[in-house]
């Protein structure tokens, strides 16, 4: 796991390679280098940072140069033991144990046809002195990010956005659509970049630069195939082994010659991990989060600490707890920096301090059950999207008088919050609208009217694009399952565009690498060949991972209430961060620059602090949103006006 970073034919290439690659240092404080070479009319320089997980010798430093082909690399590949196995009986002879020279190899022999035979997380740039061409690639889920920026015939590419952003001297300019996107989701789809003209390498596919100025590119994984296949699969009654393909994944992501550690919040997925992981590694050790009394109660959010101490004695493991009780004043510009992109999911705090604790410890890799909720209907918006499509057989009076009552129930005192509550409102704002609608609104932070009313009127074009762009993805399939069709759009979209993004960027600000077994090409083609019936019944939603789960783990812990990998916002809301909040709807650069409006943000404000409307997530982002835009404006000589 590593920053990559590089240049092809682009002024000062060399100055820009290395400013690109110190900005990269925490992703691998283990080692730097860089390479250089002619390329067309100009050259071509990579760079890289390295954190050691493989082969921590020198035979590993990147980027590796082998007779004609030089690799900067950020990633895992879990099948490289079988790679080197054919690739040696083919006549290969490797110097040292890294899966990155395994990966060299493939590329000579195969091409980017070696693309989908990798099994693993992955983003690279592979340079061949014979040709001149560089050559970029992005795993088959999205887990490794990848930007880039192209001037002419010029490209410049880097792990983070904030390296593109200082290599080209705060010129970028902000996309007005992709912040306005961000309000939508509180995060920027993967779809899209925060400056113009950067972009993100899709996931599953590659680009070729070649020395004449041609750019090509192609796909060599499509999610929506995969989904198309498994129904097909489902259809001919093939039932896939579920446990069988979560152990082996999991036992792969273990590959390791460093410590691995996992994330063990007393959940489902990752009890289940852990569990599996410790048959394997006994005495493996785990990190979990508690949070302050008052917070907890306040948000009456439910203990799951005591599933995670019931969970790691069971199973023999080293469990660390962590208490949540950050100065959050200090943390957020910190956090907002390190997301690259306004993010204003509170769980990239967790996932940084749990990251930095581990690290502190000596423990560089960690494994998370990212992923499992997408891929097996694990989220409340699931199982609510189905109940919606029941409640809407309910004679129409009967829902309006039960939504007036429900709308004026507070969701908080001045004591404690009300969470059955909060639900029914968020429910009742989508069980009457038609699928790709209510699905969208059901994780999503405004319906059209209260985003409109947010920004500034000349973005009401941009607001259009954004919510069509949602309806253009979620109804591309050929699926005829509803379950499914969310669970795609969740693994197209929420997957890549959120949980992924700040669980690389969080746990890399930290040094430290984080594994995700449920987002592996094996355990997606498998998810995907469950009926949603399986997924979802009665009430039960994972309900094929739960009955996976019980070969190890006891029904109390897989049948337990879901639990919440968040943070306590409401109560950091009202106490913590109420000053702050103030300041940015009062003098806030969002407001100031015309961006946002400033009666929509004090209503926000009011209502909330009323205890009439849970607007803490949203008020949350806005603060997320404020910094990353000061950050992304100030001292850049470019002007904060409204450009959509």
């Amino acid at each position: 796991m590593c920053g990559i970073a590089g240049t092809y034919q682009w002024p000062d290439g060399k100055i820009v390679t290395d400013r690109l690659t110190d900005t990269l240092a925490h992703r691998g404080p283990d080692g730097a280098g860089r390479y250089s070479h002619p390329a067309g009319h100009g050259e071509v320089h990579l760079g890289h940072r390295r954190l050691a997980i493989i082969d921590l010798s020198e035979t590993g430093a990147q980027p590796m140069v082998s007779d004609g082909l030089a690799l900067t690399y950020n990633g895992e590949l879990y099948n490289a033991p079988e790679l080197r196995a054919e690739l040696a009986a083919a006549g290969v002879r490797f110097r040292g144990t890294s899966d990155t020279e395994v990966l060299l190899e493939a590329w000579r022999r195969w091409g980017t046809d070696c693309l989908p035979r990798l099994r693993g997380m992955f983003a690279f740039g592979i340079f061949d002195e014979r040709t001149g061409e560089l050559v970029l690639a992005r795993d088959q889920l999205g887990i490794k990010p990848l930007f880039l920026l192209r001037r002419g015939a010029g490209l410049v590419f880097a792990s983070e956005l904030k390296a593109l952003a200082a290599a080209t001297g705060g010129s970028l300019e902000v996309d007005h659509a992709a912040l306005v996107a961000s309000l939508l989701y509180y995060w920027v789809p993967d779809s899209r970049c925060a400056f113009r003209e950067a972009e993100k390498l899709p996931p599953g596919s590659w680009l070729r630069c070649r020395p004449d100025g041609r750019v090509e590119r192609g796909r060599f994984w499509n999610l929506k195939d995969v989904a198309t296949e498994g129904q097909e699969r489902a259809r001919s009654g093939e039932r896939p082994d579920i446990a069988a393909v979560v152990e082996e994944s999991t036992r792969r992501h273990l590959l390791s010659d460093v410590p691995v550690a996992t994330f063990l919040s007393g959940g489902l997925d990752s009890s289940y991990l852990t569990a599996l992981a410790a048959r394997d590694r006994p005495g493996i050790s785990a990190y979990t989060i508690g949070f302050r009394a008052e917070d907890a109660k306040f948000e009456a959010m439910p203990d799951d600490l005591r599933y995670a101490r019931q969970v790691a004695e069971r199973f023999g493991v080293d469990l660390h707890e962590i208490e949540i009780a950050p100065n959050v004043l200090d943390l957020l510009p910190q956090m907002t920096y390190h997301l690259d992109e306004p993010i204003g999911d509170p769980a990239a705090i967790n996932t940084y301090l749990i990251c930095e604790a581990a690290r502190e410890a000596g423990v560089k890799v960690m494994l998370s059950g990212m992923g499992a909720d997408e891929l097996f209907a694990g989220y409340r918006k699931h199982l609510a999207n189905l109940i919606a499509l029941r409640y809407q057989r309910v004679p129409r009076p009967l829902r309006r008088g039960l939504s007036r009552a429900v709308d004026r129930l507070p969701v908080a005192t001045a004591r404690r919050g009300y969470r059955s509550v909060r639900f029914a409102k968020r429910f009742l704002s989508f069980a009457d609208l038609p699928e790709e609608t209510a699905f969208r609104r059901s994780y999503t932070m405004y319906d059209q009217d209260e985003l409109l009313a947010l920004v500034n009127p000349d973005l009401a074009g941009t607001v259009d694009d954004v919510l069509t762009e949602h309806a253009d993805i979620y109804e591309d399939n050929d699926l005829d399952d509803f379950v499914n069709r969310m669970c795609l759009g969740d693994a197209r979209m929420f997957l890549p565009g959120l949980n992924l993004a700040y669980t690389d960027r969080s746990s890399m600000a930290a040094s430290t690498e984080v594994r995700v077994p449920y987002v592996d090409v094996e355990v997606v083609k498998a998810a995907f060949a469950v009926p949603g019936d399986r997924k979802i019944v009665g009430r039960q939603g994972k309900a094929v991972l739960k009955e996976a789960a019980t070969s190890i783990l006891p029904r109390e812990i897989v049948y337990r209430p879901k639990g919440l990998f968040s943070a306590p916002l409401r109560a950091w809301m009202s106490r913590d961060l109420a000053p702050l909040v103030r300041e940015v709807v009062n003098d806030g650069v969002l407001v100031t620059s015309g961006l946002l409006r400033r009666d929509a943000l004090a209503r926000m404000v009011a209502e909330d602090a009323a205890g009439q409307r849970d607007f803490s997530k949203h008020l949350w982002h806005v603060l997320t949103l404020e910094y990353w835009y000061r950050d992304a404006t100030s001292g850049s000589g470019q002007s904060t006006r409204l450009t959509a």
